[in-house]
């Protein structure tokens, strides 16, 4: 931390405080010193060759005036100075204790923040009292370890996910080469049993890390670059990559797609639709349908990805987003790493759009993402 120095916020307000009452309390000396000099000055004069005595002291008539102005200053400076000195103390005293009353929830703030870690997130302020600025300050603290809190566990979330994920593929790795490894009599047959389980398991890995980047590249930053893109096209695209998949699977594929333009990444955006088409052929039932339109819809632009499935509960859609979740008996199979939907969440998101689900009824999954329109 960058060294800090000079008085704190406390002593600096007492300074102040006392450098205003200070200059008030000299500003009324002087004052009272000039409008004492005015009312003397104003005696009558007295007949001339005559004395008056002033505090003892014999003074000639003609300068009464003279004596009585100077006398009085002498003695408004003299109380004055004595009430400059009380009021600068008063002062002191109470703009210290003043205002150590007001910042000490800002003590208890710093307090606070000191006490934290990554353990001990869940402590809070909830300062009581009125709602002034100290107390929005407070609030607002409050919040920020609100949001600190849940990034940290889904922090941790996230990688324990992806370590257990990673430890699969890996596992199969060393148990396939330990076995055949052991193995004295392994032929040509069993080393290419040995090579297509190994690519599987590293085609796996390198799936899910090819997600783990992309969900790094997209949460929280800014867009590499911003095109123009047609989500109907990229959807038209996606399709014909899971045509042989659909048709060996036995679904009915239909369309309603109109020109749906949008501005954007156009990998990222492809990897969007991809996912989305992907999920809705290798997620659904044998027999089953899928459905994918685009539109505009003034200032946005959608894209819809509808197909058939298990039932998927309406609490647990929202789950679907959260990584490495796969939902339904038909989510749990070995193709794909669990990052889909979360990989779309987070793209659009960065691109300004939102995205949301719900479940079709008698089973099966309605996708729809809003992407702001060219």
């Amino acid at each position: 931390m960058r060294p800090r120095r000079g008085p704190g916020l406390r002593a600096r307000l007492t300074l102040l405080a006392t450098g205003l009452s200070a200059a008030v309390s000299v500003l009324l000396l002087w004052l009272g010193w000039l409008l004492v000099g005015g009312v003397v000055a104003a005696v009558p004069d007295l007949p001339p060759g005559s004395t008056v005595k002033v505090d003892g002291v014999p003074v000639a008539a003609d300068q009464l005036g003279a004596a009585l102005q100077e006398a009085a200053r002498q003695r408004v400076l003299a109380v004055g100075s004595v009430a400059f000195l009380l009021a600068v103390t008063a002062t002191v005293l109470l703009a210290w204790v003043i205002t150590g009353q007001v910042l000490r929830p800002l003590h208890e703030v710093t307090a606070t923040a000191r006490r934290l870690s990554a353990e001990s997130l869940d402590e809070r302020l909830q300062l009581p009292g009125p709602r002034d600025e100290v107390a929005e300050l407070a609030d607002t603290f409050d919040a920020m370890l609100d949001r600190l809190q849940a990034a940290f566990q889904a922090q941790r979330r996230f990688v324990a996910n992806a370590s257990h994920e990673l430890r699969t593929p890996l596992a199969v790795l060393r148990t396939e080469v330990e076995v055949t490894l052991a193995d004295p009599t392994a032929d040509e047959a069993e080393l290419r049993r040995m090579a297509t389980v190994i690519r599987d398991a590293t085609l796996r890995a390198e799936q899910l890390v090819d997600g783990l980047l992309v969900l790094a590249r997209t949460e929280g930053s800014t867009l590499r670059a911003r095109e123009p893109a047609d989500l109907a096209t990229l959807a038209a695209a996606a399709l014909r990559i899971v045509a042989p998949e659909a048709g060996t699977r036995g679904l009915r594929v239909a369309t309603r797609m109109a020109s749906a333009l949008t501005v954007g990444d156009p990998p990222l955006l492809e990897r969007v639709v991809g996912n989305l088409v992907e999920n809705a052929v290798r997620h659904n039932v044998g027999g089953g349908w899928v459905e994918v339109c685009t539109a505009p819809a003034g200032q946005r632009s959608t894209l819809q990805v509808s197909s058939s499935g298990e039932v998927v509960a309406p609490g647990a859609v929202a789950a679907l987003f959260e990584p490495f979740h796969r939902g339904g008996v038909a989510r749990t199979s070995h193709d794909g790493a669990g990052l889909g939907l979360s990989i779309v969440h987070a793209v659009v998101a960065a691109h300004g759009g939102t995205v949301h689900a719900e479940p079709v009824p008698g089973g099966g999954l309605t996708v729809t993402v809003h992407l702001p329109a060219r």
